[in-house]
């Protein structure tokens, strides 16, 4: 009797204790995971940090002043510092979420769809005559004002193979399946979702080594003449071997002088000038006195 008390009060407590066990540890994986999986902003605009697939929230507080705008603006009568204060006691607004990706963002629409949601959950008595147009009026308010851009602090980039190799190979020689060669894929990315071409082989193209200089000695040596020496020259008279002489065309020749230096004027010549020169003068002086008798 005592030893089947004993092995109902052990079967109790472990039971009692694995209950527990499950109890604390669900309710720390519950609350692990949604501190992991919510990114609060404390702005509707800017840059927000988080692990990607993580829900971005913003507070109340941060659009505050936006639904106090929009709700004034919406001419409804609304009482828009009731309608803010309500807004601010909201502690969080999922508004989107960090894409698996380096970055992304979240667009001022969607985050005005958010709020504009916030505020009818509210209840808010702040929100006039007319609440939908002032619902509308504080959408677009918080829309056109708002937007986050999303960086993934847990993204790895992915790796690209090393040059040279084309990534699994499957089948026989050449990498393709039974042995065929592989062609190159014509879908973006490649057939392996890296996007990498092996690099080309250039070694057969002609190129000139660097750094190979002869020197003036080796090229034009000592005892043989320098480029342009051995040619003939035409025109040389006396030459063996040389073409035919070349003279310039005609065959013009230089007149006698009859022994007078050249270019000495002569007495004579002079003299005629001279009197040639006082006849006309004489004669044209002769023609004017008569036009004008």
């Amino acid at each position: 009797m005592r030893k089947t008390t004993i092995w109902q009060t052990t079967r109790k407590a472990l039971t009692v204790t694995a209950l527990a066990t499950m109890v604390t540890g669900g309710a720390l994986l519950t609350a692990g995971t949604a501190s992991a999986a919510t990114t609060l902003a404390n702005a509707c605009s800017g840059t927000v940090n988080g692990g990607m697939g993580d829900t971005v929230a913003i507070t109340g507080t941060s659009v505050k002043e936006l639904v106090r705008a929009g709700a004034r603006e919406a001419g409804t009568l609304a009482l828009y510092d009731v309608a803010a204060n309500d807004i601010a006691k909201v502690n969080t607004i999922n508004v989107g979420a960090v894409p698996n990706a380096a970055g992304g963002s979240v667009d001022g629409k969607a985050i005005g769809t958010a709020v504009r949601q916030a505020v009818k959950d509210t209840k808010s008595w702040g929100l006039g005559l007319n609440p939908e147009k002032t619902l509308d009026s504080i959408e677009h308010k918080v829309a056109g004002s708002c937007g986050l851009t999303t960086v993934a602090t847990n993204y790895v980039a992915p790796t690209l193979p090393s040059p040279g190799t084309t990534g699994p190979q499957q089948g026989g020689n050449g990498g393709g399946t039974n042995g065929l060669p592989t062609s190159p894929s014509l879908l973006p990315g490649g057939s392996n979702g890296t996007g990498y071409a092996p690099p080309r082989d250039y070694g057969n193209l002609p190129v000139a080594q660097p750094g190979v200089a002869v020197a003036p000695g080796v090229r034009y040596p000592a005892n043989s003449p320098l480029p342009g020496e051995g040619a003939p020259q035409y025109g040389t008279e006396g030459q063996a071997g040389q073409g035919p002489d070349v003279r310039n065309a005609g065959n013009a020749e230089a007149l006698a002088t009859d022994g007078m230096p050249g270019g000495d004027v002569q007495l004579p010549m002079l003299l005629a000038v001279l009197v040639l020169a006082g006849v006309t003068a004489a004669l044209v002086r002769t023609w004017v006195l008569r036009r004008v008798s």
